[in-house]
């Protein structure tokens, strides 16, 4: 039985391609949908050039202030591109629980908000928008196949139809 289901976004091109699976699966089970979208750490590099440039006091408040208002600010983006991508189909944001934007790995954070909201099911691209055909899975839906403890379903990305290599 799936009562609820997590779709986790990369945001990317495809992204209103998956959501609109995810939708209609939630529908079709009179689901519960909560949404996630993983942010990746800053890294290595980007973080040196703060440092640089801001001292001690301000990268400390940045990065417990400012992160949070950034992850604020990505959450109402993505709520507000759900809007329009729905056109007249508004009824189905109501179908969306919450939306999500956590700091992390992206494999690491989808399983853990799995987890956290006890879903039956996640909803998931098979590759990131920067993906080639020949890549048979990206590593995220990869990461998930290998290590989710509820079903996974992947939609497949339309840039790697057609191609009919085996």
């Amino acid at each position: 039985m799936i009562r609820s289901i997590l779709y986790a976004t990369d945001l990317g091109l495809y992204a209103p391609y998956v959501l609109q699976h995810a939708l209609a699966l939630t529908r079709s089970f009179n689901a519960a949908l909560y949404v996630v979208h993983a942010v990746e750490p800053m890294g290595l590099f980007a973080e040196s050039v703060l440092q640089t440039y801001l001292d001690e006091n301000t990268l400390k408040d940045m990065r417990s202030n400012g992160l949070s208002t950034v992850m604020a600010s990505i959450e109402q983006r993505v709520l507000e591109g759900f809007y329009d991508e729905m056109g007249d189909a508004q009824e189905d944001m109501a179908l969306i629980k919450a939306v999500r934007v956590i700091q992390g790995d992206p494999p690491q954070v989808i399983l853990a908000q799995a987890r956290e909201l006890q879903v039956d099911l996640l909803v998931v691209g098979s590759h990131s928008h920067g993906a080639t055909w020949d890549t048979p899975l990206g590593r995220t839906a990869a990461r998930l196949v290998q290590l989710a403890e509820v079903p996974v379903y992947l939609v497949p990305m339309l840039q790697h139809r057609g191609h009919g290599e085996l």
